[in-house]
């Protein structure tokens, strides 16, 4: 399946106008090891989810930011694990495309948490090293033991959970720099070993250190596009296989909004907003 790639992900999704879970799961996991890069817009709501899928991406991820957000909760796994999870079951509803949604630190419980993530129609989830509050990162044991249950569930229930294996050693600058490369590398090769589909290291953007993470670890490598970071064609090139944008596009939107309340507090004029807004129709008959 593996081999496969891009290719054979994209013709299950062409060829099964409604296909099962398992089938997602199948086709996520092809679209990691094609010849083309994976880019993921991470969706926040059945709206920009359903934008995403029409704008012809292959699959569907959420940023549990975002969502945190939407709900008037802050970010770093404050929102309850039932409250994200609903948000991803309706997102997951609405699209006919592969989910994988960002759970944080997986909420406590590793195994009810991945019982309701199949529960809720998703097929992969991200999963970071650093719990909320906390100075440091999880143990590496600790963390492994979280991939080897979540893997150990979903082979008992079916369904192959892609699990993007996420360590916060650059995004929350833990230790010193010099040793930050070699940490990373020793709890990313752990998590692979653990049962991970993939490796995400957020808070890296040159591209000397991107290449070198590919280099070392020789497994899917997933980076997070932020201000400064490569173009995708050039991620490509220098052998990342997925790309996420987090919460960047719904931060976008955020500044749109702030955009058009300060003209119409400071001129009583629209175009902030009537520039570029979709109409009212485009936007009802995506559902």
């Amino acid at each position: 399946m593996v081999g496969h790639g891009c290719q054979h992900a994209r013709s299950i999704i062409q060829s099964m106008p409604s296909f099962s879970q398992a089938q997602k799961a199948e086709a996520l996991l092809a679209l990691h090891h094609g010849p083309k890069i994976l880019v993921l817009p991470n969706a926040w709501d059945c709206a920009s989810a359903r934008l995403v899928e029409r704008a012809g991406f292959p699959a569907i991820a959420t940023s549990s930011a975002a969502i945190a957000s939407s709900l008037g909760f802050a970010d770093g796994q404050n929102i309850p694990r039932q409250e994200m999870l609903a948000v991803v079951k309706r997102i997951a509803a609405c699209v006919e495309l592969p989910v994988t949604a960002d759970l944080e630190a997986g909420y406590g419980n590793i195994m009810e948490t991945a019982r309701e993530l199949a529960a809720a129609g998703a097929v992969g989830l991200n999963l970071e090293d650093i719990e909320s509050g906390q100075p440091d990162l999880v143990d590496i044991p600790a963390q492994v033991e979280k991939i080897k249950t979540l893997r150990s569930a979903s082979e008992t229930m079916g369904i192959r959970i892609f699990i993007n294996a996420r360590t916060d050693v650059y995004l929350a600058q833990i230790g010193d720099p010099s040793s930050r490369f070699d940490r990373a590398c020793e709890r990313l090769k752990a998590y692979a070993e653990a049962g991970a589909d993939c490796l995400f290291i957020p808070g890296i953007k040159d591209e000397a250190l991107i290449r070198a993470f590919v280099e070392a670890l020789k497994f899917p490598v997933n980076v997070l596009a932020v201000a400064g970071s490569p173009s995708i064609p050039r991620l490509q090139e220098l052998g990342v296989a997925r790309v996420s944008l987090g919460s960047g596009v719904a931060r976008a939107t955020l500044g749109l909004v702030d955009r058009i309340l300060a003209e119409l507090k400071q001129t009583g004029s629209y175009d902030a907003m009537t520039a570029g807004a979709l109409p009212y129709a485009e936007v009802n008959a995506l559902f």
